[in-house]
């Protein structure tokens, strides 16, 4: 079974972390949520769940993970600023291993310069940065594009978690 890291910080759109977060462990894989600190709570901008960092983002060590799966909201913006978790992300990309972002996770992608040459997806707000980081942008639910799998919005979840099982197995 695959061990799959979450990046996480407060601010993130809810069920863009639950579902995939239980999906990923009901399928029986390990998951391990990776915030700014160590034992930092992570709360969602709805307010209808949080979670704990198991790990804070200097101590992630892209050998000891399978994945990576980036949830949206507000939480993108406060990780992609932190070199340690952009060094993470870019580290998970140069050993091919898969990273997911769903709606403002693939800003994180755009900081850790991994889209280039690459085909994705995003929250429509932020479909121009993707473009300029290198990605041909596609308006689609899913999109997978070797290591990295993308998608929208919340109503996209089912194909983001289809894809992700599968990339997994």
């Amino acid at each position: 079974m695959a061990k799959v890291a979450f990046l996480l910080a407060s601010g993130f759109e809810d069920s863009e972390m639950k579902s995939p977060y239980e999906a990923v462990k009901e399928a029986g894989h390990e998951t391990v949520i990776i915030g700014l600190e160590k034992g930092a709570r992570c709360d969602g901008k709805k307010g209808t769940i949080s979670y704990t960092a198991d790990l804070g983002a200097s101590e992630a060590k892209a050998d000891d993970f399978d994945a990576v799966i980036i949830p949206g909201g507000g939480a993108p913006e406060a990780l992609r600023v932190n070199d340690d978790v952009v060094r993470f992300v870019k580290e998970i990309n140069q050993n091919d291993k898969l990273i997911a972002g769903i709606c403002h996770g693939p800003q994180v992608m755009i900081s850790a310069d991994v889209l280039k040459g690459k085909e994705a997806t995003c929250f429509i707000g932020i479909r121009d940065d993707v473009k300029l980081a290198g990605a041909a942008y596609h308006d689609k639910e899913v999109v997978v594009s070797e290591n990295l799998i993308t998608s929208r919005t919340p109503k996209d979840e089912p194909a983001f978690i289809r894809e992700i099982l599968a990339k997994l197995s």
